[in-house]
């Protein structure tokens, strides 16, 4: 089984950028694709990025295309967020999860972490 622990999040302003980090241990991480979700108050979860084992298959949620970028370091046991450009509709609690296959369903995923609050001022 594997273990999930999100860091990176904060506090930052409009047009500023975070690297969220997903590190992963107890179990071969090299295994698993890979997902971020995040969830803001009053709201359901949301999809944001997956990336499959290999790194060779990325997904992104639209509104996050050519702001956010996921890879991985399987060396590492370690899945990175970079986000940039962010907008204040972008805080949220952002979670990682690893699954057998990349998928934008968050029923897709197996084992999820703890979360990291992510707020963007205006």
């Amino acid at each position: 089984q594997v273990q999930l622990v999100e860091s990176g999040g904060g506090l930052v302003q409009a047009g500023g950028s975070l690297r969220l980090s997903c590190a992963a241990s107890g179990d071969t991480f090299s295994r698993y694709a890979v997902g971020w979700f995040r969830q803001a108050p009053g709201k359901e979860r949301e999809f944001v990025a997956a990336i499959s084992w290999s790194g060779g298959t990325k997904y992104y949620l639209d509104s996050v295309k050519g702001r956010f970028t996921i890879s991985r370091d399987n060396a590492k046991n370690t899945v990175y967020l970079q986000m940039n450009s962010l907008k204040p509709e972008d805080t949220a609690v952002y979670y990682c999860a690893t699954g057998a296959r990349a998928t934008t369903r968050g029923y897709g995923y197996d084992h999820w972490g703890q979360g990291t609050q992510v707020t963007v001022t205006s």
